[in-house]
């Protein structure tokens, strides 16, 4: 008797299910949805009005909180007479710090800034004894790709070669949402690259934007005004990479996907991608990326794990008192715990 034929790929389709969608889910999502269509967008006001709006809470979300125990600091840029700002914060408790945690932030590459972080900081310092940073990387439209690239790698490889001798702790983890997962891996590949002898303990990437052509079908069909829909996406894509075609944008330094992952993975500690840990919603339009970027990432040999949160929008990490943010921040504290072991 022939056994049935299985599949070498396997999905949890409960997670994409609409039946699976939480009351608390739908209301989330509606008052989203809500706040996102009562204010103008940047396109509409120019990204300098905007940021400001978001700096005084009047884009339909709560302002910016700092910190007084965050600071900056700063870091030389390639670019002659540049310097670029990193925002740390220590461990509340005094003791010597496991790890450097460096963060980079999302907001399409045109919004948000290192000095937004600071509760994001502080919840990874206090966790996990690290030291958190984020890197103040140039926004479009005003400085266009490779502008943010370079900020991010130039702080990645000051944090490799120095960050013992500065902060007392080596590089372990980089993390990134939406845009910021665009950056946080072409950062780590670039380090693979340039830095193939230091082992990144793990890479966290919530909802990240890791193909910029916008020619996946969720992120070209997803219109639905929860934070970002297909437009505001391509608006994105334009002012990151102006003036570029679609087979431009497949550069793997634009569109990180595109990489050779398999070739980075041979070159890599232990011939292997660092681990990743994937999260999105399936009412996000960035959910083809984290499909995608994890497969790509697991047929390397290498360890990718993909958390769904069922109808969960873009950024939905983000709100306070959310079960699926708190399922999220579980996965995450789980999973660093792990890579942390014997550090």
């Amino acid at each position: 008797m022939t056994m049935p034929l299985t599949s070498d790929i396997t999905i949890d389709a409960s997670k994409f299910s609409l039946e699976n969608v939480s009351e608390e889910t739908i209301g989330v999502n509606n008052f989203i949805e809500r706040a996102t269509s009562s204010g103008p967008t940047w396109q509409d006001v120019g990204p300098v009005k905007f940021r400001e709006m978001r700096e005084n809470g009047k884009t339909g979300f709560a302002a910016p909180v700092y910190l007084p125990a965050a600071k900056d600091v700063v870091v030389s840029s390639r670019d002659a007479g540049r310097d670029i700002a990193l925002r740390v914060y220590t461990p509340d408790n005094g003791q010597p710090s496991k790890g450097l945690f460096l963060h980079i932030h999302g907001g399409g590459f045109v919004m948000g800034t290192h000095q937004h972080q600071d509760g994001k900081l502080r919840e990874y310092a206090n966790t996990f004894q690290l030291t958190a940073l984020s890197v103040d990387y140039r926004l479009a439209p005003e400085n266009p790709w490779p502008a943010q690239v370079h900020d991010c790698i130039d702080a990645a490889e000051y944090l490799v070669d120095k960050g013992e001798h500065i902060f007392g702790a080596r590089l372990l983890f980089i993390s990134g949402e939406s845009a910021g997962g665009n950056l946080a891996a072409t950062t780590a590949f670039h380090l693979l690259r340039a830095r193939p002898n230091h082992k990144i303990a793990g890479l966290i990437l919530p909802y990240g934007w890791f193909d910029v052509t916008q020619n996946l079908p969720m992120v070209t069909t997803f219109e639905r005004q929860l934070l970002v829909n297909n437009a505001k996406m391509l608006g994105f894509a334009m002012a990151y990479a102006p003036n570029t075609t679609i087979e431009e944008r497949r550069n793997p330094q634009i569109s990180p996907i595109y990489d050779d992952m398999r070739g980075l993975a041979k070159g890599a500690p232990g011939g292997k991608l660092p681990p990743a840990l994937f999260l999105c919603g399936t009412e996000d339009p960035l959910l083809d990326d984290t499909l995608l970027m994890a497969m790509k990432w697991m047929i390397t040999g290498s360890e990718a794990i993909v958390k769904i949160y069922p109808g969960a929008c873009h950024a939905f990490t983000a709100v306070p008192g959310f079960k699926a943010a708190e399922e999220a921040w579980e996965a995450t504290v789980e999973f660093m715990r792990e890579k942390m072991k014997g550090i």
